[in-house]
Formats: C-alpha cells, structure tokens, sequence
C-alpha cells in the first residue's frame, strides 16, 4: 500500500491527499513534521513533507508526486493527455506555487503563528501577491476549472495556494485576494463543496491545535 508522509495542516500534504482521494487510491498516512532526524533525511533528502512510499522506492515534491500518481494510475486523470493541453496545467500548476504560495509564505508567521514580519516584507509581499492573482486571472480559463472544463492538478495547487495566499491577504491587508474574479470565487467555493476536500478540512482543523504549539515552541 501507498504511504504517504506529513501532517494534516500542510497545504502540499493535503494536495496529495485530495489527489490520491480522486483517483481513488488507498494509502496509509504516517504522520510526522519536517525534521532533521537521520532516520526521515534518508526518505526525503530535505526534511520535508509530503513524500510518498511506493512499491518501487520513496518519490518527493508535490508536482513529482502528483504527476507520477497520474502515470501511475491513469484512471480519473490529473492531467490531460494532449501535450499542450497538458503542458498547459503544468504552466498553470507552476505559476500559482511561484507567483502566489511562495510570497505569501513569507509571511505565514504574521498571519497565522501570531509572529512579526517586517514592513519592507509585508510590502514586497502585497505586491506579489496582486502581480500574481492578476497574472492568474490573465493565464486561468475558470470555465469553470482553471484549466477548463476538467478538474486537474491545477485546481489541486488553487485550492490549496491561493486559498492560503487570500487568508495572507486578508490577515494582513484587509483585502480580498479573489475581488474582482467572479470565476475564482466561484471555482474556490465549489471545490469547497467536494465531499473529500471537506474531509480533508476537518482533519486539518482536528489537527491545528497540536500544530500551532509545535511552531510556536521553537519561537520561545
């Protein structure tokens, strides 16, 4: 059986899972936090979570993951087999993790660990993060996915990306990510909706408390 590394409060872990989820997959989840420790460096060479175990070896790096899991088990595809079209998911998948995850980490510790960034970060944070939700509206169909009319890895990264780039915003700024993009709004509630991403939801709210004082014993 699959076994899949992490916890249920990280955005990358729960992409995975909602992945395996739709294609309808059995795995195991063995919980554990990044970390250093020897034994966990030798399944993921960084420390970090998700990683997944398979029959033939242990595979790193949520894209990686998702698109072996398609080739894998072709059944309810996560991209489409078109090579522009899936060329285009990919675009769309990379775009989102550059543009919008990656600033709005930066300020995960204010927003959600109750810690300071500087101003100069948070300015150079609310910046990239309209640059990206409007480089976004330009490159995504919303038709009603982000890629189009199938649901892909691309709504994968939008569900779990922006949502926490919008809740940056909003802690932050006071401002919604999403105004101005009817078809964002409607794709994030309806993915929302989804029986599994509720799920998923619920093991992440059951699992924030323990998660919220780890992080914040290392900031004592």
């Amino acid at each position: 059986m699959l076994k899949l590394y992490g916890f249920d409060v990280s955005n990358y872990f729960n992409m995975i899972k909602l992945a395996l989820a739709h294609k309808g997959l059995d795995y195991e989840v063995v919980n554990v936090y990044p970390n250093q420790e020897p034994e966990f460096l030798a399944k993921s060479p960084m420390g970090k979570v998700p990683a997944l175990e398979t029959e033939d070896g242990i595979i790193v790096e949520t894209n990686i993951i998702m698109e072996y899991l398609d080739a894998k088990y072709p059944d309810k595809p996560l991209y489409p087999a078109d090579p522009f079209a899936q060329a285009r998911v990919k675009e769309l998948v990379k775009f989102m993790e550059l543009y919008l995850e990656l600033p709005a980490r930066r300020c995960h510790p204010e927003a959600f660990f109750g810690s300071k960034v500087s101003d100069e970060t948070r300015k150079e944070v609310k910046r990239a993060l309209f640059r990206g939700m409007t480089g976004l509206n330009r490159l995504a169909s919303f038709s009603p996915y982000v890629a189009g009319d199938a649901f892909s890895a691309a709504d994968i990264m939008f569900l779990y990306s922006v949502d926490l780039a919008a809740g940056v915003a909003h802690k932050l700024y006071e401002v919604d990510l999403l105004d101005g993009s009817t078809g964002a709004k409607n794709l994030m509630a309806k993915l929302n909706e989804l029986p599994e991403v509720q799920k998923i939801a619920a093991d992440r709210k059951a699992a924030n408390k323990a998660f919220v004082e780890y992080v914040t014993s290392f900031q004592k």
